[in-house]
């Protein structure tokens, strides 16, 4: 898939102000965004995904434009097609994991789901292995397995790209080893694109197919990525260092 970014947002608040000035392309499967906090990362992960709207510039995936200040072009996030998955996983507390994923493709508040989309449901839940978890709810579940429930509940809308938002930052050093694993083989089991956020060098070797680096608002280096080669600064541009 083909991936464009360029977009522009200024925030003002108590009298500061941040300006994300951000472009970049990609045709690769996984781009990894990486920079120091409030570099603007996610700001423009939430641009992607339709939650703020930028000031200006264009957004397009496969051709597809989602978003272009100049035409008036701005889709409902609802109809972007895209998986997000948040730095908290973001589960609803009041329900049980088999309800958490099933929310993603309920029609209403109020209808039920239908017998297919339930038995789709449970084919979510054998794929993620958690189909024993299924009555249970957020508060006993571990990190790995509330990362499980979420990317349960991104996928099963069968979106056409994955947004994650530093998907192992609240997990101890070995299941993150593990964890990536299990992200690698869903993102090839799904055979969809996914941009990542990581302040991780780790997940850089592991999933960058392109890196794109951020400081201060701005992207200052983009390069090719081969996984488990290289090192972070060698293709930074030098741009995290100043």
């Amino acid at each position: 898939m083909l991936i464009q970014i360029d977009v522009e947002k200024e925030l003002v608040s108590r009298g500061r102000s941040f300006r994300l000035d951000a472009a970049f392309s990609s045709e690769e499967q996984f781009v990894v965004l990486f920079g120091p906090s409030g570099s603007g990362k996610t700001l423009t992960l939430q641009s992607v995904a339709g939650l703020i709207t930028p000031d200006a510039g264009r957004i397009a995936l496969n051709g597809r434009v989602l978003f272009d200040s100049k035409h008036g072009i701005n889709v409902p996030s609802r109809s972007r097609g895209i998986g997000y998955l948040f730095q908290d996983y973001a589960l609803f507390p009041h329900l049980s994991v088999a309800e958490n994923v099933g929310f993603a493709i309920k029609k209403s508040f109020r209808w039920r789901l239908s017998k297919q989309d339930r038995r789709r449901v449970e084919e979510f839940l054998e794929i993620f292995e958690i189909s024993h978890l299924a009555e249970s709810f957020p508060f006993d579940l571990s990190g790995g397995q509330k990362q499980r429930v979420a990317l349960a509940r991104a996928l099963i809308r069968k979106p056409d790209i994955l947004l994650l938002d530093e998907p192992f930052s609240a997990l101890d050093t070995l299941l993150r080893v593990k964890l990536r694993k299990e992200l690698l083989d869903i993102q090839a089991r799904f055979n969809i694109p996914v941009i990542m956020i990581t302040h991780d060098p780790e997940d850089i070797k592991a999933f960058a197919e392109t890196l794109v680096s951020y400081e201060l608002g701005r992207v200052c280096g983009i390069r090719p990525f081969l996984r488990a080669g290289g090192t972070v600064s060698s293709y930074s541009d030098g741009c995290l260092s100043k």
